[in-house]
């Protein structure tokens, strides 16, 4: 068990990570571009768990944007691939260490063979307590609030009964706070349609490192400088 420096009771509830910079690590160090994502699918294993020892309730992984299907078909297949993979392997570890796995997005818009693994995934880990990891797949928040405007059509609410707590329960997202920090590595600032409308209030933080290079120490510093912002909601 890893020891805590952090105040526990000051630490972030629900983070959201935009795991950015995969193929420009990879770049870099003359690797190919898949070298970049499999380093990547390895540290998310590795914060995840992290942020588990530390309390942390929630962690939102923007793994897959509805954007990325724009890139070649090779690295999108090698990606569904992964992801597949990854699923298939950690399933039982997962289950283990107590954590429930949701899903944000587009999910149909999936390969059936990832859709088949993922509700397995689900359905095994659905009564879980210790921790959440929302896997955002093809998700755009966009997307989600088209969606979710559409289920509300479907339903024929009423104008005036339409609500920010009636949007709220019907999000990818429903059930769960609003993400209190939201960690962008590789030095890009924007959120790239990432959780737009649960993203309201969430602190910003947005290192350069890239997300292959994003270990603990990293992860320590962003937590460090979540405790020093103050959190006024508007007040």
């Amino acid at each position: 068990m890893i020891k805590s420096i952090f105040n526990r009771q000051d630490l972030p509830y629900h983070i959201g990570i935009i795991v950015d910079g995969n193929r420009r690590w990879a770049k870099e160090k003359g690797l190919p571009t898949f070298a970049g994502h499999q380093k990547g699918a390895e540290r998310i294993e590795e914060i995840v768990k992290y942020a588990r020892e530390l309390g942390i309730k929630i962690i939102t992984i923007y793994a897959f944007s509805t954007e990325n299907w724009k890139r070649k078909e090779k690295e999108v297949s090698y990606l569904m691939k992964l992801f597949d993979t990854y699923a298939r392997n950690k399933m039982e570890e997962v289950h283990d260490l107590g954590i429930k796995i949701r899903i944000l997005g587009g999910f149909q818009g999936l390969p059936d063979s990832l859709q088949e693994i993922l509700t397995k995934l689900v359905t095994l880990t659905r009564s879980n307590e210790k921790m959440i990891v929302n896997l955002a797949l093809n998700y755009g928040g966009r997307d989600e609030l088209v969606r979710t405007f559409q289920k509300l059509l479907r339903a024929k609410i009423p104008e005036m009964n339409i609500t920010e707590e009636l949007i709220n329960i019907n999000l990818d997202t429903t059930g769960l706070p609003d993400p209190d920090l939201i960690i962008r590595t590789s030095g890009e600032q924007r959120l790239s349609n990432f959780l737009p409308w649960q993203a309201t209030y969430a602190e910003l933080y947005f290192p350069k490192t890239h997300w292959p290079d994003f270990d603990k120490k990293q992860f320590d510093i962003a937590l460090e400088e979540f405790q020093r912002r103050q959190r006024r909601m508007g007040k």
